[in-house]
């Protein structure tokens, strides 16, 4: 009973023989009034005929005539003579007959032909059967010798059918069990880290579609291992290398016996310092995404003006582009401004790192532009274009991976830690917004950020 194949069979047995024995009880009580009717016609029509041999016959010995006759219809006969006395020929050596009761005797005597009721112990019929003058009741009982015999069939056939329906279980059994069994040892292989899972199991069932369902799991886990292991890499790496630089300039300018000018010793302060700040914003970047990604990070939506908020982001970011001689520009709808109901904080980290990517790849003398429109009455879209270096297209589709970075050998790229696209991308989401991506190499890239206007409810973002 431990294993699934065993239940599934004996269940089945248990329910192929009760169904069997439920039926030929049922069966029976639904027709035994037609079987009882049918005999009682069947015993009814042999002794008319009986009577008939007897009259064509007119046989000298009426107990031998009797005798022979319950031998070949197999029915017990009795013969009852005016007086009340009884003859019984039974066909089954042995067996005792069991005798009519004196009214129902009567009437047959009196003339009349009986059948069983209700109230009659067992199964006959009596005929008036005169012989010599004289005026006997006859009587036929169903023989124990027929119910035997359609006992014993009855009981055949259920036993071919147990038997075969057994041998049907068994099979379709291993049938049903085997893909449960393949699942079982591929969840094993799962839960010990083996994620080359792949069942083979070709059904459109509900054991097919489970099957799938593991085949996806395994290549969504298997998938997630290699983000874990490529983020631990990541992350490894974006901390050994400022670490390395702290650890051995400080090591350095500890050196008592190594003379370092002061304008080396600054520099050696200055990177170090440059360092930990590198440190300090991957620990942020991090807590931050982490933060985002769970469902206890703080989400307060107010009514504020959005053209507004990105005018301070580029004041805010204006010693950055005005040192490359970056030319922004803002386009708004003309009016009183363009009013969001949005978590502020949030979507200033949006476009501080969108405007910060934008100034940070666009070269000297290039142009930034920021325009906000209304596609929908109740959508807001801002897309962020600049002039820059663009992004090539293999790798527009990971860019909002954390760490990616489209082009990790220009230097200007060194104080980013690929974190700031996929802050933002998650930020959007919460908003229930999209953020899309257009570019050519060598012309510039397009951020367009689409937020809804007026969230439903103060948490229907976070939902």
């Amino acid at each position: 009973m431990k294993t699934l194949y065993v239940r599934v069979v004996l269940t089945f047995l248990a329910v192929i023989v009760i169904s069997l024995i439920t039926s030929l009880l049922l069966a029976l009580a639904l027709f035994q009034n037609d079987l009882n009717d049918t005999g009682k016609n069947d015993m009814m029509a042999v002794g008319d005929r009986m009577i008939r041999v007897y009259e064509q016959t007119n046989p000298p010995d009426l107990e031998a005539f009797m005798e022979n006759m319950a031998e070949m219809v197999s029915y017990t006969l009795l013969l009852y003579d005016g007086n009340g006395g009884l003859n019984a020929y039974v066909p089954t050596k042995g067996k005792k007959a069991e005798g009519i009761n004196p009214e129902s005797v009567h009437k047959v005597l009196s003339g009349e032909s009986y059948r069983s009721q209700g109230k009659d112990k067992g199964t006959f019929v009596g005929i008036p059967f005169p012989s010599e003058g004289k005026r006997y009741a006859l009587f036929l009982q169903s023989s124990s010798k027929n119910e035997v015999t359609i006992i014993r069939l009855l009981f055949t056939i259920l036993f071919l059918m147990l038997a075969i329906g057994s041998l049907c279980i068994l099979i379709a059994g291993r049938y049903l069990v085997k893909p449960l069994q393949a699942m079982t040892d591929a969840t094993k292989r799962l839960a010990k880290g083996d994620f080359e899972v792949e069942l083979k199991i070709n059904r459109g069932d509900e054991l097919g579609t489970l099957s799938r369902s593991i085949n996806d799991m395994a290549r969504e886990i298997k998938q997630m291992e290699r983000m874990r292991q490529d983020f631990v890499s990541n992350v490894s790496h974006e901390i050994q290398s400022p670490l390395t630089s702290i650890s051995g300039l400080a090591k350095a300018l500890k050196d008592g016996n190594l003379v370092i000018a002061e304008d080396d010793r600054v520099q050696y302060l200055d990177i170090i310092v440059t360092e930990s700040d590198r440190l300090s914003r991957l620990s942020d970047n991090l807590l931050k995404l982490t933060s985002l990604e769970s469902d206890h990070h703080p989400f307060e939506t107010e009514s504020f003006t959005l053209d507004e908020q990105i005018r301070r982001v580029v004041v805010a970011c204006e010693p950055q582009w005005s040192a490359k001689n970056i030319h922004v520009d803002i386009a708004s709808p003309s009016g009183a401004g363009v009013k969001i109901t949005a978590d502020r904080d949030q979507l200033n980290q949006v476009w501080m790192n969108l405007l910060g990517n934008a100034i940070k790849f666009t070269p000297q003398g290039g142009q930034i532009l920021i325009a906000i429109s209304r596609p929908h009455p109740h959508e807001i879209a801002i897309a962020i274009s600049d002039s820059g270096i663009g992004i090539a297209p293999e790798d527009i589709g990971s860019i909002f991976e954390r760490f990616y970075k489209a082009d990790k050998s220009r230097a200007e790229d060194r104080n980013g830690n690929g974190l700031g696209l996929a802050i933002s991308q998650k930020i959007v989401a919460l908003h229930r917004g999209s953020i899309e991506v257009e570019s050519t190499v060598g012309l510039g890239t397009t951020f367009t950020v689409t937020l809804p206007a007026v969230p439903l409810s103060g948490s229907a973002f976070k939902k």
